[in-house]
């Protein structure tokens, strides 16, 4: 059995997700929502290093997000911009 996560998007990953190419931000609520269900197979997903969490990598984009009891999206942006 597989764990279910909830997905908490945080008010800084919102705004992000707003201003991204539409395409692009419903890739990553199309991703969320699989990580919810528990299926993160074909996502291209990495731990941070120097610092607790995961990415996400959806082309030029990428969220930073954490996962214990549930899944909070902290933050999503352009890749030069994320990890600051």
């Amino acid at each position: 059995m597989e764990l279910c996560w909830y997905v908490i998007i945080r008010k800084a990953a919102l705004k992000a997700l707003r201003k991204m190419p539409l395409k692009t931000a419903a890739a990553f609520l199309r991703a969320f929502e699989k990580i919810e269900a528990g299926d993160d197979h074909g996502l291209d997903l990495k731990k941070l290093s120097g610092r607790d969490g995961f990415r996400l990598r959806i082309g030029e984009y990428r969220a930073i997000y954490t996962r214990e009891t549930e899944v909070i999206v902290i933050d999503a942006g352009p890749r030069g911009d994320i990890y600051r």
